[in-house]
């Protein structure tokens, strides 16, 4: 049984939207694309290259594999992340699009729900998915999320769309590692555990 990672960098509020660059991910008008790069450091890089060692597949939504196909196929052959990036088997959920050029891209076909447990019943290693929040939380929706990683940056942005939005389903978290990077970034690693628990003082 495969298990599938959702792999996301948030703002301390929660922000998932648009990390990597100022024209990543304007919908909505949002306006803080970019926000990742001036609160990361090299210990968020080391954790990250670290999240795909397991892993030999990604889980996609559209926008998230449109934005990655237009830039790792030509990114720096230098960057020992850009042969991962480009050689892993790539699943996209989309029900638009119809023609993957991006190496090693299988479009799932059908129900998006059916098509992942079909994946977590197959041979093979853990599937990251990657950005792509609307998949994630229907993966959520469905639990069929076995595994978080996230990497919680030192940043208040308060507008775009967060991983945990409303309607997410509540869900106790078992911690498997959580560590504190020199600039302030919380790099946790966290497995659903059931229900939450209650109680008073």
């Amino acid at each position: 049984m495969r298990e599938i990672i959702v792999c996301t960098f948030l703002t301390l509020d929660g922000v998932m939207q648009a990390p990597g660059g100022p024209d990543e991910d304007a919908q909505s008008g949002f306006e803080h694309g970019g926000w990742q790069k001036p609160v990361t450091d090299d210990e968020v890089g080391a954790a990250v290259a670290g999240w795909y060692e397991p892993s030999d597949a990604m889980l996609l939504g559209r926008k998230t594999y449109e934005i990655f196909a237009a830039y790792w196929p030509t990114a720096d052959p230098g960057n020992p992340f850009t042969d991962r990036m480009n050689g892993m088997r790539k699943y996209v959920a989309s029900r638009t699009l119809t023609d993957l050029e991006w190496r090693n891209s299988t479009l799932l076909e059908g129900d998006a729900v059916r098509a992942v447990r079909e994946l977590k019943a197959s041979d093979g290693g853990n599937i990251n998915v990657v950005g792509s929040g609307d998949l994630a939380q229907t993966l959520m929706r469905h639990d069929l999320v076995d595994e978080y990683r996230l990497t919680i940056h030192p940043v208040i942005i308060g507008t775009g769309k967060r991983l945990f939005a409303g309607g997410a389903i509540p869900t106790a978290l078992e911690p498997v590692s959580v560590s504190t990077t020199k600039g302030g970034t919380v790099v946790g690693v966290y497995r659903p555990n059931g229900k939450p628990g209650y109680g008073s003082y």
